[in-house]
């Protein structure tokens, strides 16, 4: 049995050593073997010289056989070797076949222990990249993840840790971040993949951002709804850098790959700060806050914002505002702003009113004026109604008619 070329062949495509090969092979069809001949003792060695691979039966030497399989005379045993003699044990040729069955079991044993090496090589290689961003392409897109090959290696990005909406082609090139790496693979999967916790965005903030890796800019926290949203929080420990501003980049040109890699999540970066109030006002974005008021407990806050701001605090679903109390900490409570009261056409300010009492009776017995048409808003209505009470005070009073005396 000549296996140059098959050994050749698995050198080619799986790395593996020559030695560490041969010693595989050797191995499955011993499985084969046991399978069939059970009682039997066996071993099976690879002749590097002949390129053959040796069947071979311990047997026992005896002057008279009673069993061929496990004994043999001295006779035959010292054509083997010449200084054997009756008692001893030799390794002897083994002429017995083996059939489909164990053809197919000495198969499944070398498949596996090629599995195990190339587990074992896998994982000697990605150990230590735990937690670090992989570069890869997209192999394959199934129901339950896609998969991603790294190189050599296959790993998998479970559809519970893909970012909600997304489509990956395949052949594409995908960022991900390193989550596990397993001894021995799991339902055929060993490396895993993340791209929807925050530590993938964490990282990607490091690798898009010098002033992040290099802790010049902290992140403090992120929280994020995958495929909606993030809120990252962030703090500088140089007071001429700021922030906020090192992380969006001139035009955007620092956070930019970062929202591409995310595809339709948006990202919202905050100024840390000790200040709680001045924080849940950034928390809150896009949301424009008039008041914060934390309680003495220090776990909830009131919130006041006009009412078309209230929208924008809630986000879609709620999870704007949820995100919000996750980056704080705290229970957060919106109050509705009440909006200043606009004077209508009839109200006429107090002060005015009164400085035109002494004209109220003469306004009476003036005839009424057509109706002017209504104020269109807020402060149209005010001015009307100033207008109209500055018209009854500067009235002039009519002086009573006296009748002229005869003669005069």
């Amino acid at each position: 049995m000549r296996l140059s070329d098959v050994i050749e062949e698995l050198i080619e495509e799986r790395g593996l050593e020559r030695d560490e090969l041969s010693s595989i092979i050797c191995e499955g069809i011993l499985a084969g073997y046991k399978k069939r001949y059970p009682d039997l003792e066996l071993r099976v060695q690879h002749n590097k010289k002949t390129d053959e691979v040796a069947v071979e039966v311990q047997k026992s030497v005896v002057s008279s056989v009673e069993d061929e399989d496990l004994e043999i005379t001295v006779r035959k045993a010292r054509t083997l070797k010449k200084t054997l003699k009756a008692g001893d044990q030799v390794w002897a040729p083994f002429e017995g076949v083996i059939g489909r069955i164990e053809i197919l079991k000495a198969k499944q044993v070398i498949a596996q222990q090629l599995k195990t090496i190339e587990a074992q090589a896998v994982y000697e290689e990605f150990k230590d990249k735990v937690g670090d961003i992989i570069l890869g392409s997209v192999h394959k897109v199934e129901h339950a993840g896609t998969s991603i090959k790294l190189g050599e290696a296959l790993a998998f990005l479970p559809k519970s840790l893909s970012i909600p909406g997304e489509r990956l082609t395949v052949g594409t090139p995908v960022r991900a971040l390193l989550k596990e790496v397993l001894p021995e693979p799991r339902h055929e999967n060993q490396l895993i993949l993340d791209r929807a916790s925050e530590g993938f965005l964490r990282r990607l903030f490091e690798l898009e951002i010098p002033e992040v890796y290099e802790q010049i800019v902290e992140i403090k926290k992120i929280v994020r709804v995958p495929g909606y949203k993030s809120k990252v929080a962030v703090i500088s420990h140089d007071r001429n850098i700021d922030p906020v501003g090192t992380c969006v980049g001139v035009g955007g040109v620092r956070i930019r790959p970062i929202l591409k890699e995310l595809g339709s999540e948006k990202v919202d970066i905050i100024a840390w700060s000790e200040f709680s109030e001045e924080f849940v006002k950034g928390a809150l974005k896009p949301a424009e806050i008039k008041r914060v008021e934390i309680n003495e407990a220090g776990d909830a806050v009131q919130v006041w914002l006009n009412e078309d701001q209230r929208s924008l605090a809630i986000g879609k679903g709620g999870k704007n505002i949820l995100l919000a109390s996750r980056l704080t900490g705290l229970a957060i409570q919106l109050v509705q702003e009440e909006p200043k009261k606009a004077l209508l056409d009839d109200e006429v300010d107090i002060a005015e009113f009164s400085e035109s009492l002494d004209g109220s009776s003469a306004d009476e017995s003036k005839p009424e004026e057509p109706p002017q048409e209504a104020a269109t808003d807020a402060e149209s209505a005010v001015e009307a109604a100033s207008d109209d009470a500055e018209g009854a005070s500067e009235q002039p009073e009519e002086e009573p008619v006296v009748p002229e005396k005869p003669g005069e």
